[in-house]
């Protein structure tokens, strides 16, 4: 478990219930965020931060180290470095993890971390989780002991956790609702993300559409018949809408849903704001 004589002292954590996870708040720690993908935990004096964000649905031969980087960068450092992959002990229920050592800057401070990502693989599909912790590099050699094992702690409670349910079953209906997940999701994240920003100083709007995207493994996409916006699983490349809101996944550009049907099936185009 953790050493707490290393300082700064987490102190008696707290086991926090959440609609999605249970998971670890060290003592004096506040929860940034807590939702279907992800829980963020920040240090009182905002110096040192966890993060445990996961996706499912994705290719079995997706690279963990882009996966690693793809939600570092949702945290906007700046010049974020990682170095090489070393395996490791999974996660609780995973099958394969490996760990990074990283470093970047914010605020013109020099950051240290070490992240996780742990693969569990399903048919030709997988999900994966990365825990991370990170604290200024002043004062790593206090955290590394005992901060990176926090984030690890946390047990899955809600089956729509990492968007699993949703991936069960791959037709046009799951598709339609990973998308109204995806939005409520979004809906979500726009009420609450409000003090990450703040501690962020105050992101831009662009930057956190691009983050949400990422972080629920979907894109955005346009249509012509009127509906709202849609959020889709990036796990096709083009997607096409009828009349009656039904969406068809594909990722073969020269196929058409029209060929052999009664029903006016329209190509969507990717939404950038």
């Amino acid at each position: 478990m953790y050493n707490y004589n290393q300082t700064p002292n987490p102190g008696s954590p707290e086991i926090r219930r959440g609609q999605y996870f249970n998971y670890l708040v060290p003592s004096g720690w506040h929860v940034a965020e807590e939702g279907q993908f992800a829980v963020v935990l920040f240090a009182p004096d905002h110096a040192a931060f966890t993060l445990m964000v996961g996706n499912s649905g994705l290719p079995a031969n997706y690279n963990p180290w882009q996966f690693v980087y793809d939600k570092l960068m949702g945290m906007q450092p700046v010049q974020l470095q990682i170095n090489p992959p070393r395996q490791t002990q999974p996660i609780s229920g995973y099958t394969v993890a490996y760990e990074f050592d990283y470093t970047y800057t914010f605020n013109g401070i020099p950051c240290q971390g070490l992240a996780k990502c742990s693969v569990a693989y399903s048919y030709n599909i997988c999900t994966m989780v990365v825990t991370c912790a990170a604290s200024h590099q002043s004062q790593w050699a206090g955290y590394a002991s005992w901060l990176p094992q926090v984030a690890e702690q946390f047990t899955v409670t809600n089956g729509g956790a990492f968007g699993i349910s949703g991936v069960i079953q791959q037709n046009r209906e799951i598709a339609i609702a990973q998308g109204q997940q995806a939005r409520e999701y979004r809906e979500w994240q726009q009420r609450t993300w409000g003090e990450v920003n703040h501690q962020r100083h105050e992101s831009i709007e662009r930057q956190n559409f691009h983050f949400r995207e990422n972080l629920g493994n979907v894109g955005t996409w346009t249509n012509p018949y009127g509906y709202p916006l849609a959020e889709l699983p990036t796990s096709h490349q083009y997607y096409w809408i009828n009349r009656q809101g039904q969406v068809y996944g594909t990722n073969d550009k020269s196929e058409n849903p029209n060929v052999g049907s009664t029903q006016d099936w329209v190509r969507m185009n990717r939404y950038q704001p």
